[in-house]
Formats: C-alpha cells, sequence, structure tokens
C-alpha cells in the first residue's frame, strides 16, 4: 500500500514568489551604503564604528568556514544574519523620538496605545496601564523594524519574522492576569466569580486538551450543521460518498463530484442553508456528489497518497459515473484535496481515460514554491524527522494540525480565548465556523510525510515525470480539461499568486478568478449575501492566463459580490443536457447505506489525542 515515489529526486526547494499589486510582502533588501564624503566626519565615525560593531556581531551569527570545518557534519551551519547600519540607526533614532512623546505626554501615550485594538477600551485608555500599553505598542513596532532590517536569505527572513511575531503576540500585557485592567474591573464588578469561572475553563480545556473557541454544545453535525439532504451510497475505509437530493425538477446529465480537503471535515461547504456551497451547487440544477473523508484511525495508519488518489478520488468517481450513468463528470477540489485531485486526473491522462468534463480548483496549490506562511516550517531536517517518526506507519493526530493552524493566527485564534475564557471566566459564544475549527481529524503518517517531501520541501508534482502515482508518471500538462481556478487575495495558506501560477501548469483552456478574503472566508462567500468582491481578467483566459500574477491583476476588473455566480455561469457549459432529476439516491448496485451527512464525519478526534 505504500506510495511509489521516486527516490532519485534530491532537489530542494526554491523560493521563487510572484510580485503583486494586490499585496506587498516584505523583502530584505540589504545594500553596502558608505557615507558620502559630503557628510560630517563625526557623522562618519559614527556610521563606521557602528558597521564596524555590527560586522562583528554579524561574524558571531555566521560560521567561518574553518570554524564550520571544525564542528561535527552532523549539526547544521547557522544562516548568514547581519544588520544593515543605516537602518538601525534608523529605527533606533525612531525609537527614542516616540519614546520621548510618549514618556512626557498622556495624549500621545493613549494615542500609541490605542493603535492596537487590544487596548481600545477606557479601563486601558482611562488608568495608568495606558502607558504600559503604550511600551508595549512601541516596543512591538521597534522589534519588528528590527527583524525587518536583518539581513540574510529569504527562508531565514521568514522564518525569524514569523517566530518574533509569535513572541510579540505572547507577550502583551493584555495576556497576563497582573497586568490587564479589564480583567481586574471584571473581577471586582462580579465579586470574584469571574475568576473562579475562569480557573473551571481552564481545567475543562485541559482536560480537552485545546482552547475553547466556540460554544460546541450548541451544534450537531447532521441538525443544525452539514443540514443539506442525501444520502451515502458508498463506503470504504478511506471515504464516504454522499449524494445530495436535488432541489430542482431538471438537473444537468453531467454530475458534479466536490473533493474536500482531507485534513478537514467537508462541511465547511456545508455549514449553514445559507452559506452552504454544497446547496448553492444543488440549487443551480447539478447532482451533487460529495467525498466525507475518514478521520483516519489506527487501523488505517498505513495509507499513502496513492490510496487516496487511486482507492478514494477515482474510486468515488467511478461510482458517480455509475450512479449517473454518464461516461464523465465534472469535479471540484478545496485545497488539498484539489491538489490529490489534480493527480487523479494526471492519472488518468496518463492511461487516456477521459472521465473528466471540467475541473474547479479552489484556492489550491500544485506549484509548491511559494507556499505561504507554513513555508517556515519546511526544510530537509524537519521533513526528515517526520519521514522518520510517520513514514512507515502511524497517525498525525488532528489535534497537532489544529495547534499549528491556530498560531498561524495567535491573536486571534489563541490569545484571544486565553484571555476571554481563563482571564475574565467568559464562555465562548456559538458559530459554526469555530466549531468546524475545532473539529480536527487525523492523517495517516506516511500520506502526510510523502505530501511534505514531495510538494512543500521539493515541489516535485510541477516537474513532468519526476512523480509516480498510482503506478502513473505525473505531467501535469497532460490535463487537459476545461479548468476553473479561485484564489484569495489575503490568503496566507495558498498565496493568491501561487494559486494563479499552479493553474498555469495544466493544459487545457483556463479561468482564473481571484476573491477577496482569505482561505476560508474567500472560499465560502455566499452568493445570496452579496458581500466583498471578486476579480476576473476576461483578456487572460484560454490555453494562456498571462505572464505572471501581478500582470494578469493589473489587467483585472473588480466585480461585485461572490465569485460563486461567476462559477456558476462558468459551469453551466459542461453540465449537459436537462434531464429529468433523480428521484432516488444511487441505483440497483449503490444503494443507499445511511442519510446524509453521514456516520464518517461525526467521527471526533478523541479528547488530548
Amino acid at each position: 500500500m505504500d506510495g511509489q515515489q521516486d527516490k532519485s529526486s534530491t532537489s530542494g526547494k526554491k523560493s521563487a514568489k510572484s510580485g503583486s499589486p494586490a499585496k506587498s510582502k516584505s523583502r530584505s533588501k540589504a545594500q553596502a551604503v558608505s557615507a558620502p564624503g559630503s557628510k560630517a566626519t563625526s557623522q562618519a565615525n559614527s556610521q563606521a564604528n557602528f558597521k564596524t560593531n555590527s560586522n562583528k556581531r554579524s561574524q558571531a551569527l555566521t560560521p567561518t568556514q574553518e570554524s564550520a570545518a571544525e564542528k561535527p557534519a552532523n549539526l547544521p551551519q547557522l544562516p548568514s544574519m547581519q544588520f544593515v547600519p543605516e537602518k538601525m540607526q534608523a529605527i533606533q533614532k525612531d525609537y527614542l523620538e516616540e519614546l520621548g512623546k510618549v514618556m512626557v505626554s498622556k495624549p500621545e501615550m493613549v494615542k500609541m496605545a490605542s493603535q492596537d485594538r487590544r487596548f481600545n477600551n477606557p479601563t486601558w485608555l482611562d488608568s495608568n496601564f495606558a502607558g504600559l500599553a503604550a511600551l508595549y505598542v512601541l516596543n512591538a513596532k521597534t522589534i519588528s523594524a528590527m527583524t525587518d532590517a536583518v539581513q540574510t536569505d529569504p527562508k531565514t527572513h521568514a522564518r525569524l519574522k514569523f517566530m518574533t511575531q509569535q513572541w510579540i503576540d505572547a507577550a502583551s500585557p493584555a495576556n497576563f492576569f497582573a497586568t490587564n485592567p479589564e480583567v481586574h474591573q471584571k473581577m471586582l464588578d462580579s465579586k470574584g466569580e469571574s475568576l473562579r469561572a475562569g480557573i473551571e475553563n481552564l481545567v475543562t480545556d485541559m482536560r480537552k486538551g485545546r482552547i475553547s473557541q466556540t460554544d460546541e454544545s450548541a451544534f450537531e453535525i447532521g441538525k443544525n450543521v452539514a443540514m443539506t439532504a442525501g444520502d451515502v451510497v458508498f463506503q470504504n475505509v478511506l471515504f464516504q460518498l454522499i449524494q445530495y437530493k436535488p432541489t430542482t425538477e431538471k438537473v444537468g446529465a453531467v454530475p458534479l463530484l466536490m473533493v474536500p480537503p482531507s485534513i478537514n471535515k467537508f462541511y465547511i461547504m456545508d455549514l449553514q442553508p445559507q452559506s452552504s456551497f454544497v446547496k448553492f451547487a444543488v440549487d443551480q440544477g447539478h447532482t451533487v456528489f460529495l467525498i466525507s473523508w475518514s478521520n483516519i484511525q489506527d487501523e488505517a495508519s498505513q495509507l499513502t497518497w496513492d490510496d487516496y488518489v487511486e482507492k478514494g478520488i477515482l474510486k468515488a468517481l467511478d461510482v458517480v459515473l455509475a450512479v449517473s450513468d454518464q461516461r464523465k463528470a465534472n469535479i471540484l477540489g478545496f485545497c488539498v484535496g484539489g491538489t490529490m485531485t489534480a493527480t487523479a486526473l494526471a492519472h488518468l491522462a496518463a492511461r487516456s481515460q477521459e472521465k473528466v468534463a471540467s475541473l474547479t480548483l479552489m484556492t489550491t496549490l500544485l506549484d509548491f514554491s511559494d507556499s505561504g506562511v507554513l513555508d517556515v516550517f519546511i526544510d530537509e531536517r524537519h521533513v526528515r524527522m517526520r519521514e522518520e517518526q510517520l513514514a512507515k506507519g502511524g497517525l498525525l493526530k488532528g489535534s497537532e494540525l489544529a495547534s499549528t493552524f491556530s498560531f498561524l493566527r495567535p491573536n486571534d485564534l489563541v490569545w484571544n480565548y486565553v484571555v476571554s475564557n481563563y482571564l475574565k471566566g467568559e464562555k465562548p459564544v456559538p458559530f459554526d465556523l469555530l466549531y468546524w475549527n475545532s473539529d480536527s481529524t487525523n492523517l495517516p503518517g506516511p500520506f502526510f510525510a510523502w505530501y511534505l517531501r514531495n510538494m512543500y520541501l521539493e515541489n516535485n508534482l510541477v516537474k513532468r515525470g519526476r512523480l509516480t502515482i498510482a503506478g502513473q508518471k505525473m505531467d501535469l500538462a497532460a490535463v487537459r480539461v476545461p479548468t476553473y481556478a479561485m484564489g484569495a487575495r489575503e490568503d496566507h495558506i495558498v498565496p493568491w499568486e501561487s494559486a494563479w501560477k499552479s493553474l498555469t501548469n495544466l493544459g487545457g483552456v483556463k479561468r482564473f478568478v481571484l476573491g477577496a478574503s482569505g482561505h476560508i472566508a474567500g472560499s465560502i462567500n455566499p452568493a445570496s449575501k452579496n458581500k466583498r468582491s471578486y476579480w476576473i481578467n476576461e483578456s487572460a483566459e484560454g490555453e494562456r492566463i498571462g505572464e505572471s500574477a501581478a500582470q494578469w491583476f493589473s489587467g483585472a476588473t473588480e466585480m461585485p459580490g461572490s465569485w460563486w455566480n461567476d462559477w456558476a455561469t462558468w459551469l453551466k457549459t459542461y453540465k449537459g443536457e436537462d434531464i429529468s432529476a433523480p428521484v432516488s439516491a444511487g441505483n440497483t448496485k449503490y444503494t443507499a447505506i445511511e442519510a446524509a451527512p453521514g456516520s464518517y464525519v461525526k467521527v471526533r478526534t478523541p479528547t488530548n489525542s
């Protein structure tokens, strides 16, 4: 069952980030600048001394060839890091000027503190704690600026910024009982009840093994989330296949198969009726099928990427075609579900099998040269460690994945709840999105280890013939079905430029659409709410969609509302002729097993796993 891997590739991942006017990314571009002769001698000497001292410090960070040769071979060499003297001088000057203002002027103190929304409260601003908040904001700005001024390679710089921001967020005075006046006031007003309740919340979460982000008792899968009507018509160890009940008298003859990410539960696509992407597609007159991935347990911990493609997506596709009595289906992949789907289609192309009418990719990476914020976790040592832990079997626990994703946005998903749950003694409010976010899933170790190396580290999927999956060499250019790809402008997990670049690796006609907001909010943007906007570039469609993401955006037009409507219009071309909607799910071979959403999605990762 082990996935077939091409061991010939040992190349490391290269950074190739597309520029874009949509969002700027900080780059460390240090320049060696000598003092002009027109400057005062004392200033020149000061800069020279500063630069000399900086060089000494940087040399301490950068092992020389001689010292590196003396080290044991298994010890990693530290990256080269230097400071640009002129930038450091400017940062120091700005810091002292701002500090002087804050220390002598209460209005300046309040102005500085109020730049952080955590301190935008009279309890902070009208008390002596305003000074503490102001100093924190000033120090955080200065430390961030110093990090930006470090001269090093892009990978190290991104890691340095990420870890520095983690420390800055954790060090906020709002996160500590002794330094949060809102907490003090709450304790006084409640006569100590908030403190008791906070301790109770902490003990509950310690037993649970994670921070509560919502009132989980307010939700039940199938009752008030994942409510779209349908039936499970097939299941194996990997997934259940749901066929949804049509809501229109006529449906397109060509069915639609949705492939959600295997690292999350599928019902992000079916949270509530008014925000359900599944229901939206059903209401457009499609016969919709969806893969509900198994929350992997120990007995299935040996499953590989090959298994997910062959026994997962390709098996589901065959069942969909059999139930629908069609030769082709439309298929949609979301996030890593899109990555797996693309490899499944490359597998079909290698075998000259034409089973797909169109492909839709939602926030999907195929080219991992810029993999967003997750890139800070990826290097040869980390991947090798994971391979030693997981490649031969075992589980990547869902709780570990959930914790990693939470710390990508620590203020919103970690410290916010530390303060409200434990320091203030408040109960989280019901929120369906956060309920889904807390419903983590396990992954089989071999699948995850292979994914890390071949996608994130070595970017092998875009290298023609480098990967062999389920017995077939991968060539994305051979996938020539019409493809619609959507990226999200503020996505930190799948940068939209990377979603655009990924699309260029496929053959056939292509359409790219850019949605507003982030990874989830940009994807799940209900058409009925008419919120946000999206961008299209009608002149950059077909076999070629432009020379770069920046060029694509420069010619794009912003449209009001949700990209869902644009997708629905595009997909009409491939839905086939209208036929009478099926009166029941399945067929004589694949009969209904149980009602949607099925039982697999209800399997929760055990407490403290």
